[in-house]
């Protein structure tokens, strides 16, 4: 049994950012990996996947993008290497290759097993990567015969049947994945519910930088009036190329766009009526968003068009042979089932405030609207792990760490 003063559960972008901070302030401490550095980019996205946000934007404490393509966006395999590149320039004490099986309370804080041996710590940061999709319980009444596949395990066309397919979920994953299959040569129908709308572009300038520059992404958790709706709103319809990739688009390249998702009735899919509303209301949080960023730029840009809502079937017959895969871009969650720990509320969600649980030591990084708006992306790391790494070497006693606003 090896002692130590803190553990992080994770070698991502999260976990070594993290460890960046707790070597500055020589905090000894170990980064447990159940496979490599960067993990889940290698297992866990698709194979054409590239990041929503511009390569200068992938920074972590410490290091940047350093490039010649700044307005490109990352393949998965080049976010791997970048993690990669960063562990090995920090000289990150890894353990790789171990599986956290359990993480409860200890006579010295925390007592993590693994399938290597037990660590006793006196904090635990969880960093770990490892989600899973989540898909609706109706999903089970699909009729024999349809291939089923959370977006999470989708690597390529080739994967699924020759046929038409059915996209559930709008989001980042839900129409990059839609409009693949499109090209492909498959038939492929959109389920479309709440969404989060944005242009590529907008005044000639990537609509990150502008979000960026005008305030929107350091919007901190503690200021927002609605944070658990925050939270839960899907990804945005972007995608990490040049162009736009909206309902226009899609239905452009010959997407069948219909309502969302509601339910499978004698073998029926059953789709929601509200797609109007639900484009109208996304185009005008749009609209909001845009006005945000001409009051910092002066005049008024040019807009996107409004979004053609279609009059969309409210059923397919999914026994005819029209659909034979469906793609569940529905979302993901992080998987906590080894936290033997009392911080999960009565729905099993991981409870904390800005990162830090209820339970003294135990922290979370990674997780989207964490501490502010830009945590849901690699950038994000950098301010969250500083915060809680001050945090951290304030619980345990590790120096006096002022208790400013941004690491409380």
């Amino acid at each position: 049994m090896s002692t130590v003063t803190a553990v992080v559960v994770g070698a991502g972008h999260c976990g070594l950012a993290m460890s960046h901070h707790l070597a500055a302030r020589s905090i000894d401490h170990v980064v447990i990996e159940r496979g490599e550095v960067a993990n889940s980019w290698h297992t866990q996205r698709w194979d054409s996947l590239r990041l929503l946000t511009p390569n200068w934007m992938t920074r972590l404490p410490g290091w940047a993008y350093q490039g010649d393509d700044p307005q490109g966006y990352m393949s998965a395999g080049q976010v791997a290497d970048f993690v990669a590149g960063y562990a090995a320039a920090s000289t990150v004490p890894l353990v790789t290759g171990t599986t956290v099986i359990a993480v409860r309370p200890g006579a010295q804080g925390f007592e993590v097993e693994t399938d290597q041996g037990v660590w006793n710590a006196r904090s635990v940061v969880l960093a770990t990567g490892t989600t899973r999709g989540v898909v609706p319980p109706f999903a089970w009444h699909l009729p024999d015969g349809i291939h089923s596949v959370p977006a999470i395990d989708y690597r390529n066309p080739d994967q699924l049947a020759d046929g038409g397919v059915l996209v559930v979920g709008a989001s980042a994953s839900g129409v990059q994945i839609a409009a693949e299959l499109q090209r492909s040569g498959r038939p492929v129908t959109l389920a479309v519910g709440e969404h989060v709308r944005l242009p590529r572009k907008y005044r000639e300038q990537d609509i990150l930088w502008w979000m960026d520059t005008v305030g929107i992404l350091d919007e901190r958790w503690d200021e927002m009036d609605d944070l658990v709706r925050a939270r839960n709103l899907p990804s945005p319809q972007l995608v990490g190329a040049a162009g736009t990739l909206d309902l226009n688009a899609l239905q452009a390249s010959g997407v069948r766009v219909v309502g969302r998702f509601a339910g499978i009735r004698d073998g029926i899919a059953q789709f929601s009526g509200s797609l109007t509303n639900v484009c109208a209301l996304a185009d005008l949080k749009l609209g909001r968003l845009l006005d945000t960023i001409d009051a910092r730029a002066g005049g008024r840009g040019e807009r996107p068009e409004p979004t053609a809502a279609p009059r969309a079937p409210l059923g397919i017959n999914l026994r005819s042979g029209e659909i034979r895969s469906v793609v569940w871009a529905t979302g993901v969650r992080p998987d906590f089932s080894w936290l033997d720990v009392p911080v999960f509320d009565h729905r099993g969600r991981l409870q904390h405030d800005g990162g830090v649980t209820g339970w003294p030591g135990l922290y979370v990084l990674g997780l989207p609207l964490l501490r502010r708006r830009r945590s849901t992306y690699i950038d994000g790391a950098r301010a969250d792990s500083e915060d809680l790494a001050a945090h951290l070497i304030h619980h345990v006693g590790a120096g006096q760490v002022p208790q400013s606003r941004e690491a409380s």
